[in-house]
């Protein structure tokens, strides 16, 4: 897992740190309604010119990463936080992971990357590397209290199989479940899935 990772709008100035900051809320706005934006739309909602818009982010993209990464490191604190350890850390993060995504709409879900999502960490998309952080302590303590050989990327994977935004909204939306019975369910059916993948292991 990557080790933590850093704000990287710290140590702008505060004129320059303010603008990032109206640009990243104005994009989150726009894709959480679920618009897909132009740079002069997200300049436009953020209250600045098109041009100093573009001098902080070279593609709508770019805004969006950067919030992403603000509800990563959301995420990240969340984890840190927490005194518990194993399958209840887990439970605990991952349903703090279905509320962010409940609260932050269709800005979770846009992604233009072919990539996958193991492929976008190792290339160092920063909005994926803090959620990976956030993730590292729960996702080893569980497969510790599971008694599960899977390594890092391996769990990480399986993860972001269940987790992902778009089938969190699937279960709250089509299958009715509210945010923390779609938590629930995902992460016994996610433990099950580790389970699964380390004895598959022996097949190969």
């Amino acid at each position: 897992m990557p080790a933590r990772v850093a704000d990287p709008a710290s140590g702008m100035r505060t004129d320059t740190a303010r603008n990032r900051t109206l640009l990243v809320a104005a994009a989150g706005r726009l894709f959480g309604a679920g618009s897909t934006p132009t740079m002069a739309e997200v300049a436009g909602e953020a209250g600045i010119s098109t041009a100093t818009a573009y001098r902080h982010f070279s593609s709508v993209d770019e805004t969006l990463a950067a919030y992403r990464f603000d509800v990563g490191r959301d995420l990240l604190e969340f984890s840190t936080a927490q005194d518990a350890a194993g399958v209840d850390l887990l439970d605990r993060v991952c349903a703090h992971w279905v509320q962010l995504v409940v609260r932050h709409g269709g800005s979770m879900i846009h992604t233009r990357s072919a990539e996958g999502y193991l492929a976008r960490i190792r290339d160092g998309a920063y909005y994926l590397t803090v959620q990976a952080e956030a993730l590292r302590r729960p996702l080893e303590g569980a497969a510790q209290e599971l008694d599960v050989p899977a390594s890092d990327r391996e769990a990480m994977f399986l993860w972001n199989v269940f987790f992902d935004p778009r089938e969190i909204f699937d279960l709250i939306n089509s299958v009715g479940l509210t945010p923390a019975q779609a938590s629930a369910r995902l992460v016994r059916t996610f433990t099950s899935a580790l389970r699964g993948w380390s004895a598959g292991q022996d097949l190969s």
